[in-house]
């Protein structure tokens, strides 16, 4: 008779303490071990976590999403690995199910449809449902992208697909949906722009409403009703902003490059 697999979930945090306790309580009594990569949170994250029995490591820096739960992926120990933001919930269904696919392992990665909730309500449209995330793999079969933001996570493998919902507590209020178009809005043009990309102000434009007309038309978004128009204007502003962002970065290069030209001139005068 075969042992049973091991699971390992690993997380990385920075002030979570309004998700972290629920989520961990969602792993309780049926994962075999719980990693916890924290970057510099000034509240109880991490005293959180440790009341859950989770090892958890600090770090000063920031690499990035990618790097940052390459770290966590490099401190599991067990034979598979499930990967989760602070803000999910593995419910007792998807639980049973994740025990049953790593006990056939008909596949060594998984995808994991996810159920996203939006300012008051659960969205199945817009692009939001099932919005499957490739997060239970073997050990040493996946990694991260080095990704700054929006990482993902890749393997060789082909990858199976669970049915119960993982549910993500994504956006509580209005005032996070901004907070978090601010903070991925800059990662995303950042990224954008060390990958050589540049954008000027009708691009920006452009990307905007054609994150509109995709999220509520095309992907249906209309039909979650208000929550539906609300989303598909946050997607719109999202794409706007990280474009904006990435025309000033240009901007901000050639200032530097005439600058620098500049100053050349004067010292060869």
């Amino acid at each position: 008779m075969h042992p049973r697999p091991t699971l390992s979930a690993i997380l990385i945090t920075r002030n979570e303490v309004h998700n972290i306790r629920e989520c961990l309580a969602s792993l309780e009594g049926w994962v075999d071990e719980i990693v916890v990569v924290d970057h510099a949170s000034t509240d109880s994250t991490a005293a959180i976590a440790q009341e859950f029995g989770a090892r958890v490591i600090q770090t000063e820096d920031w690499p990035g999403f990618g790097p940052q739960k390459n770290r966590a992926l490099n401190a599991a120990t067990s034979e598979w690995v499930l990967s989760l933001d602070a803000d999910e919930r593995v419910t007792p269904a998807l639980a049973k199910e994740i025990r049953l696919a790593m006990e056939s392992a008909q596949f060594w990665a998984y995808t994991l449809p996810r159920l996203s909730w939006y300012c008051g309500r659960f969205m199945r449209h817009g692009g939001w449902y099932p919005d499957r995330v490739l997060r239970l793999f073997k050990r040493g079969e996946a990694i991260f992208s080095n990704a700054l933001v929006h990482e993902i996570v890749q393997t060789a493998h082909p990858v199976g697909a669970l049915q119960n919902d993982l549910i993500h507590y994504s956006y509580r209020d209005f005032s996070q949906v901004l907070r978090k178009t601010d903070q991925y809005s800059t990662a995303g043009a950042i990224q954008a722009f060390q990958n050589g990309k540049r954008a000027g102000f009708a691009s920006a434009l452009g990307h905007g409403l054609w994150a509109f007309v995709r999220t509520y038309i095309l992907r249906r978004g209309f039909l979650d009703g208000a929550h539906g128009l609300a989303l598909a204007i946050s997607n719109a502003e999202a794409s706007y902003y990280k474009y904006l962002k990435l025309w000033q970065l240009g901007n901000d290069e050639a200032r530097a490059r005439i600058d620098h030209q500049a100053q050349g001139s004067k010292e060869q005068n």
